[in-house]
């Protein structure tokens, strides 16, 4: 009985683990053109997006917590401090439980990369959102791949990748708390801080 007790054991932490969030690999991805339903796509490229401890501004209250992650290009350039919301840089918003930029979205971000180019001197920290259904760790690695998505679009449309890097708050940081599709809307988002190097 023991036996079997401890090979359901294993066997239910095995199926944990295979249906958990698996990690996604440190690739970037660029986006493409809108597909006729209006979605973006994304494809693989080659470079690595190297892992920092990148944190918002500590003057606004917002350091990673526990269940934050963190990406980005170069330590020490995204250390907390400085960070803020800029009224040219727009949120982007995601659908319920995925990643992938929509059009409207893609016109938000390409007139984001369009002030980012004529300001070379900004850097840029993509914060990654979710809504409050899932689990923790899934909705940090949905936050992740959300603000990695918007940091790929902006690195294909020219804003160079060592002036941006990312972190995920999952649904630790919502900007609505009502349990409604309406607030729940917004709270799947990327958000945008910026800071003069």
């Amino acid at each position: 009985m023991k036996k079997l007790a401890v090979v359901i054991v294993n066997v239910g932490l095995a199926v944990g683990l295979v249906s958990g969030c698996a990690k996604t690999p440190a690739t970037a991805t660029v986006a493409s053109a809108p597909t006729p339903e209006g979605r973006v796509t994304a494809t693989p490229v080659e470079h690595r997006i190297d892992t920092v401890a990148a944190r918002p501004s500590q003057s606004m209250g917002s350091t990673p917590s526990q269940g934050a992650t963190s990406q980005g290009a170069t330590p020490g350039r995204f250390a907390p401090g400085g960070f803020v919301a800029d009224a040219n840089v727009k949120d982007i918003y995601l659908d319920f439980d995925r990643y992938d930029v929509r059009a409207v979205d893609a016109k938000i971000l390409d007139a984001n990369a369009e002030h980012l180019k004529a300001h070379p001197t900004l850097l840029v920290i993509v914060e990654g959102h979710a809504d409050e259904r899932g689990t923790n760790e899934y909705n940090t690695a949905l936050g992740e791949r959300r603000a990695k998505a918007a940091m790929t679009y902006l690195a294909s449309r020219g804003v160079q990748a060592s002036r941006m890097s990312l972190v995920s708050y999952g649904e630790e940081r919502p900007a609505c708390a009502a349990h409604t599709d309406s607030c729940w809307a917004k709270n799947r988002r990327a958000h945008f801080l910026v800071k003069p190097q």
